[in-house]
């Protein structure tokens, strides 16, 4: 059963990598301009693409390192890309997310410091439906990929702890437009569920030398659902025109949290985020284009 999972995140992972890979190669990105837009094309796909720095607070805890929890800082870094698909009439958009996250924590007595870092990156299919010109609701699939470390200032043997884990689950969005005078606003609530996967994780008391050095490694390669890792990925975001410029802000909250070889492990995250949005075009052709408002993603 593992190694049936194993092939299938492979597999899906390498069918995605070359679809990026055809997309960047059979197209020219292009910036839409305030001015206006590119008219001696044929056809065009629109990218929505956003970066997002934050800050907040995280809360780790792992018992493998220790069994307090460690409360400080978080800072995160998040790139966004959204464009629509032909899957189903054109209906389905596909979104990327990357997202690189650094925890600087304390335990209770503010004595021993844990510094923690995770990479995230999820691919997701929503299909869209649009319930006014102002609401649309997405739901599709999401694969979720993560890895990263926890490092303990405390601990000699065994200072810090791996974090590798992957799965597939369920993606949901709710876009609302709205105007404020004159002025364009877009509010967009998202969250991610990860259903089923597979996770990297020493049994209780067994160290790393023990299952590398050694390779006397016991169970590590767990599978993984809601019963031993429910966790859920948060994002709140409002877009708000100043000139010439789309500024984004928004509220994430990240809960990753498992229960898995009599080991109990969690990081929860609450960050401030704020950055820009840009509207790109994918073009090709050498006749004149018509562009149209329902072929954008939001």
């Amino acid at each position: 059963m593992k190694i049936k999972l194993i092939i299938l995140f492979i597999s899906l992972s390498s069918c995605l990598h070359l679809s990026a890979q055809e997309d960047s190669l059979s197209n020219r990105l292009h910036e839409c301009l305030p001015s206006g837009h590119p008219t001696t094309h044929t056809a065009y796909r629109q990218v929505v693409r956003s970066t997002m720095i934050g800050a907040g607070f995280a809360n780790v805890f792992d018992t493998y390192l220790s069994p307090l929890e460690y409360k400080g800082a978080d800072v995160r870094f998040l790139l966004e890309n959204i464009r629509m698909t032909g899957l189903m009439n054109g209906r389905v958009s596909v979104q990327h997310l990357f997202q690189v996250s650094f925890d600087y924590t304390k335990n209770p007595s503010k004595s021993v410091k844990s510094y923690s870092g995770l990479i995230n990156w999820s691919y997701a299919l929503h299909y869209q439906k649009e319930y006014s010109k102002r609401l649309k609701i997405l739901i599709g699939p999401m694969l979720d990929i993560n890895g990263g470390v926890i490092y303990n200032q405390r601990n000699s043997n065994n200072p810090a702890q791996a974090k590798a884990y992957a799965s597939l689950g369920g993606s949901a969005m709710a876009i609302y437009k709205f105007n404020i005078g004159r002025s364009p606003f877009t509010l967009r609530y998202q969250a991610n569920l990860p259903l089923l996967g597979i996770m990297f994780s020493p049994e209780y008391g067994e160290s790393y030398y023990e299952i590398f050095g050694l390779g006397n490694g016991g169970k590590n390669v767990i599978c993984t659902s809601l019963h031993n890792m429910p966790s859920l990925r948060q994002m709140l975001t409002l877009d708000c025109p100043i000139k010439n410029t789309i500024l984004r802000i928004g509220y994430l909250c990240d809960i990753q949290q498992s229960k898995v070889n009599n080991l109990k492990s969690h990081t929860y995250s609450h960050d401030f985020m704020i950055g820009v949005v840009r509207n790109l075009y994918f073009i090709k052709g050498k006749k004149k284009a018509n562009f149209h408002k329902t072929d954008s993603p939001y």
